[in-house]
C-alpha cells in the first residue's frame, strides 16, 4: 500500500464560523484572518494505492459551480485534483473508488463534473462510497444545512448507478487495513477512515478536526449541527489517538498535513507536525 497527498486547492471561510464560541483574539493567533474576517483552508484529499485499487478519499469543491457561488469562497492556489493525480502518473479514469466522508460541497463537489448541459460523475470508472443514513440526511436536508448539500453534487452520482453504501456500525472493516469510524456531531453519520500504514494508524480527520488549531475541546465549528456531540466525540477520539499514537491526516489545515499528539498541562495538544511523505 502507498498513500499520497492529493491537494485540490485552497478556499476561504469565515473565521468566526470556523471556531464557534472561541473569540477572534484567541483563534487568530493560529489562523489569521484577512480584512473580511476570512481564513484560508485547504481541501486536502488522500489517495490510497493498494494492489488493483486506487481509492480517493473526498474530492474537494470541484469547478462546475457558477461565478456567484465561487465568489463566496475565494478559491486560490495552483492545485487541482487533475494536477495532483497527474504528478503521480494517474488520471481520473484510473480511480477505482471514491470514498466520501460526507456530502458537504467542499468534500464532494469534485465528484461530479459538467459536460455540456449534463452533470455526470467525474470518475467514470469508480464506485462511489457513502452510507445510507448520511445519504438520506443529505438528499432531504434540514434548513440549516441545506446550503452545504447541493443536489448537483449528489443526485448525478445516484442516477449513474455508481453509488454503494457502507454499513453503519462501530469500527467497520471496509477493506484490509482500512476501518471506518462514524461521527455524528458535524453532520449525521460522517465517516472517518483509519488506515494501517507502515506500522502506523493514519486517520483521515475530515471535519471532526479541521486543523491543529481546533485541538482544544471548546474549539468547535459553528457549522456543526450538534456541537455538544462534536465536543464529546472529539474528546473521546483525542484520548484514543494519543493512547495509540495515531497520525492525524488533516483535510483543512492550510499548513500542516499530519500531526501526532501528546498530553500537556493544557490538555491534548500537538506533538509533531509533518508531511505524509515523511512517514
Amino acid at each position: 500500500m502507498k498513500l499520497h497527498t492529493i491537494n485540490t486547492g485552497l478556499f476561504k471561510l469565515d473565521g468566526g464560523a470556523m471556531f464557534g464560541v472561541v473569540p477572534k483574539a484567541i483563534w487568530q493567533k493560529t489562523n489569521p484572518a484577512d480584512a473580511n474576517n476570512l481564513c484560508t483552508w485547504a481541501m486536502r484529499c488522500l489517495l490510497i494505492e493498494d494492489g488493483n485499487t486506487l481509492t480517493l478519499i473526498d474530492t474537494g469543491i470541484g469547478n462546475k459551480q457558477d461565478e456567484k457561488f465561487f465568489s463566496h469562497y475565494y478559491l486560490h492556489g495552483d492545485d487541482t485534483i487533475d494536477k495532483s493525480l497527474a504528478s503521480l502518473g494517474f488520471s481520473k479514469a484510473d480511480i477505482t473508488d471514491i470514498f466520501l466522508t460526507h456530502l458537504h460541497f467542499d468534500h464532494v463537489g469534485g465528484a461530479v463534473i459538467r459536460k455540456g448541459e449534463k452533470l455526470i460523475p467525474a470518475f467514470k470508472n469508480a464506485t462511489y462510497w457513502s452510507n445510507e443514513k448520511h445519504w438520506q440526511w443529505a438528499v432531504e436536508p434540514n434548513a440549516r444545512e441545506k446550503a452545504s448539500f447541493l443536489k448537483e453534487n449528489i443526485l448525478p452520482i445516484q442516477e449513474s448507478g455508481q453509488i454503494k453504501f457502507i454499513e453503519e456500525k462501530e469500527n467497520v472493516e471496509w477493506r484490509k487495513d482500512v476501518n471506518i469510524s462514524f461521527a455524528y456531531g458535524h453532520t449525521d453519520a460522517m465517516m472517518l477512515p483509519k488506515i494501517n500504514y507502515k506500522g502506523k494508524t493514519i486517520v483521515y480527520m475530515a471535519d471532526l478536526l479541521p486543523s491543529v488549531g481546533h485541538l482544544p475541546l471548546p474549539y468547535v465549528m459553528a457549522y456543526d449541527m450538534f456541537p455538544l456531540k462534536t465536543l464529546t466525540e472529539k474528546q473521546a477520539f483525542l484520548e484514543e489517538a494519543v493512547a495509540n499514537n495515531y497520525v492525524l491526516y488533516l483535510e483543512h489545515d492550510p499548513i500542516n498535513e499530519c500531526c501526532t499528539l501528546q498530553r500537556t498541562d493544557k490538555g491534548i495538544r500537538v506533538a509533531e507536525t509533518f508531511n505524509l511523505s515523511d512517514i
